[in-house]
């Protein structure tokens, strides 16, 4: 299972990557569109649409690797059992949170399927389609936090530091 959940982690890291790539292929087109008197209808969306698919699908793996910003003024000070429960209790919390958000991402893709909802700029995109790559990183940051929950239960959790936040501390 540990297999299973690092690969889908790193999968999603790779598709955020795929959507920078993209979002650059969408911003210099759009350039190369003014200079050279041309014009592709809907590069704006879809930049902004790439944006939001690399910013959720990246959600998980950097939360994994301990990329995310956190607070440690109290853990910082805490040790032994009230230093497990502090990390219990935040973790279950953001997994609870998530876990809604996700839900309610999940739902919003579902309405815009159901209602044929498109973008209202003129390249007409039915929203299902960019609003799917963010449910799908909100549903992977959620099982991600779940699984950080457990080790922290099982005492088997390591967090990591970023090592630039290591040196700035």
């Amino acid at each position: 299972m540990r297999g299973l959940l690092d690969r889908a982690y790193d999968a999603a890291a790779y598709l955020a990557a795929a959507c920078l790539v993209g979002l650059l292929a969408m911003v210099l087109l759009s350039i190369a569109g003014r200079q050279l008197h041309f014009f592709v209808p809907g590069t704006d969306a879809y930049a902004g649409y790439l944006m939001a698919a690399a910013g959720f699908l990246a959600l998980a793996y950097t939360l994994k690797r301990g990329e995310h910003i956190r607070v440690t003024l109290l853990l910082a000070r805490a040790r032994g059992a009230l230093r497990h429960a502090l990390e219990l209790w935040a973790l279950g919390v953001t997994a609870l949170l998530a876990a809604v958000f996700a839900w309610f991402s999940l739902r919003l893709v579902w309405h815009s399927y159901l209602f044929n909802d498109i973008s209202t700029g003129n390249d007409a995109t039915p929203l299902w389609l960019p609003q799917l790559a963010m449910a799908a990183g909100a549903c992977l940051f959620a099982l991600a936090l779940a699984d950080e929950f457990v080790a922290e239960l099982r005492r088997r959790r390591s967090p990591k530091a970023a090592a630039d936040a290591v040196r700035n501390e």
